[in-house]
């Protein structure tokens, strides 16, 4: 059961009910396997506080005591059933009210590692907005965000988990506005291994997809900077590594936003929409011809470089899954010894071999 069949689209939405399956369960084992002597971990509790229908509480280790919450009462019951032949607890209650461990009949003194697929829903994106609400859930002040997957990650420190192993979009960790949001969790827990996968294991049917990082996290006093994120380097399933230390992105060298307030108007020769990730670009405009909220004002000393931007465009959807919530991404240099082929094929709609070679080597695989 990987998706919540007895929800509306509408719950689903809210939710975020997507049951992990069983190959995402055996990544999770190869995580904690490789990097943590199983042996200790039946001096541990186990707590899943989005268990879902409770896949993630069947690792094949042995814990103290295990223990799954979560809002949806009917996935509850189907645990129930599905797992009771084991020693489980199985609760229903809103874990983003209750943050305290006292809660989960869990003491301060026990050591307490938490696996979770927690909902993750940008309560205030205009992505599906007519689906969502924003106060479906009471949350707990101490780990109010805007996206709830952020409040899941919040939650997990003010219970003070030992370990942590997760599934999360990886914007959470590569958008630095979405890292400075994780608050204490980033400043008490360092990312230890990971592996990405692609949202196609959730929603095959998608016309777009991102990236999702399994993440092991462990309790450390110095916590992790958006520096060591920058410079970690991410593995894929499907054995491809990637660090955002090897990429130049557009945002050194031009506005992404609306910039009215830092440009003299009189001098834009283009307008060009809003800019965020490369995903946001496949939906999203580039020049305009009117202006809108949205704005961005392009002079002519930056001209080439929009033409960049929308040129990349085209070339999209040769970029693997994992990048795209990367920001558009450029080499200066060899970008600089064709800047006119750019112009031309931005404001022409024409693709040539210099612009498709330059690709090549920028993606690092023939196109």
């Amino acid at each position: 059961m990987k998706t919540a069949e007895h929800l509306s689209k509408k719950d689903i939405v809210n939710y975020g009910s997507f049951y992990t399956p069983d190959k995402l369960v055996k990544y999770i084992h190869k995580l904690i396997s490789n990097n943590i002597n199983t042996d200790i971990l039946n001096d541990y509790v186990l707590l899943d506080n989005s268990c879902g229908t409770g896949n993630l509480l069947e690792l094949m280790y042995s814990f103290n005591k295990v223990i799954g919450v979560d809002i949806d009462a009917a996935a509850i019951e189907f645990a129930k059933d599905r797992l009771s032949q084991k020693n489980i607890g199985l609760y229903t209650f809103n874990s983003l009210e209750y943050v305290d461990r006292k809660q989960y009949n869990i003491l301060d003194s026990d050591k307490l590692f938490i696996v979770g697929n927690p909902p993750y829903n940008d309560r205030t994106s205009i992505i599906q907005s007519y689906l969502k609400k924003y106060n479906i859930y009471k949350i707990n002040p101490k780990v109010e965000h805007r996206d709830l997957g952020i409040s899941f990650l919040l939650s997990y420190n003010e219970l003070k988990a030992d370990y942590v192993c997760v599934l999360h979009p990886l914007s959470y960790l590569i958008k630095k506005t979405n890292f400075n949001g994780l608050g204490q969790f980033k400043d008490n827990y360092i990312l230890m291994d990971s592996i990405i996968i692609s949202s196609q294991e959730f929603c095959p049917a998608s016309c777009s997809f991102f990236p999702i990082i399994i993440a092991l996290y462990k309790k450390d006093e110095k916590g992790m900077d958006y520096e060591y994120i920058r410079r970690y380097v991410f593995k894929t399933d499907d054995s491809h590594n990637f660090s955002m230390n090897n990429y130049d992105f557009i945002n050194k060298y031009i506005d992404k936003y609306p910039n009215k307030n830092k440009i003299n108007i009189s001098n834009a020769v283009a307008k060009f929409y809003t800019m965020r990730d490369i995903n946001a670009l496949k939906r999203s405009r580039t020049f305009i011809q009117d202006d809108c909220s949205n704005t961005v004002y392009v002079t002519k000393n930056k001209y080439s470089l929009y033409c960049y931007v929308d040129v990349f465009k085209k070339y999209i959807d040769k970029l693997p899954y994992y990048f795209g919530n990367f920001d558009v991404f450029i080499n200066y240099n060899n970008f600089k010894s064709i800047e006119q082929e750019f112009i031309d094929s931005s404001e022409k709609n024409i693709r040539n071999e210099k612009i498709d070679k330059y690709f090549s080597e920028l993606f690092g695989y023939t196109l």
